[in-house]
C-alpha cells in the first residue's frame, strides 16, 4: 500500500509515517520504480505501535527502546516494566509541576482586579 493508504489505516499522518522512518523507528520500506513508498500490514501495525506509545506520552527514545522489545522475542518483561514505571514516575513529576503552576495562575487572577486600572499583578510577577 502506498504511504497515504499507510497512514489512515495507523492513524499516523504522511508526514509522521516519514519521521518515524527518517528517525529509523520505522524501517525503510520497498519503492516503486516511481520511487513511491511500499508498505505492508506489518510496517502499519509498527505504526500503530508507535502511535499507540506516544498517545501514552513515551518519548522517541523511549518508543525506540520499546519497539526493541516489542521485537525481540527474548525479551524479559521486567524491562518493558522498568520502562513504563519509569515513564509514570516522569508524569507524576510533570503533573504536580502542572498543579503547581495551576495554582500559582489561579491565585494571580484571583488578585488582578479585571479592571480599566493598568496595574496588573499578572503582569508584574512575569516581569519579575
Amino acid at each position: 500500500m502506498n504511504i497515504g493508504e499507510a497512514a489512515r489505516q495507523s492513524g499516523v499522518s504522511a508526514k509522521m509515517v516519514r519521521h518515524y522512518e527518517s528517525l529509523g523507528l520505522l524501517p525503510r520500506v520497498a519503492r516503486t520504480d516511481a520511487g513511491y513508498r511500499q508498505y505492508s500490514d506489518k510496517e502499519v501495525h509498527t505504526l500503530r505501535f508507535i502511535k499507540r506509545s506516544r498517545d501514552l506520552g513515551f518519548s522517541m527514545l523511549e518508543i525506540a527502546e520499546l519497539l526493541k522489545l516489542w521485537q525481540n522475542r527474548r525479551r524479559s518483561s521486567a524491562q518493558v516494566k522498568r520502562i513504563a514505571l519509569d515513564h509514570v514516575a516522569d508524569l507524576e513529576t510533570r503533573i504536580a509541576e502542572m498543579e503547581a503552576m495551576k495554582r500559582t495562575l489561579a491565585h494571580l487572577a484571583h488578585c488582578c482586579h479585571g479592571d480599566q486600572r493598568p496595574e496588573c499583578p499578572i503582569l508584574d510577577q512575569l516581569a519579575g
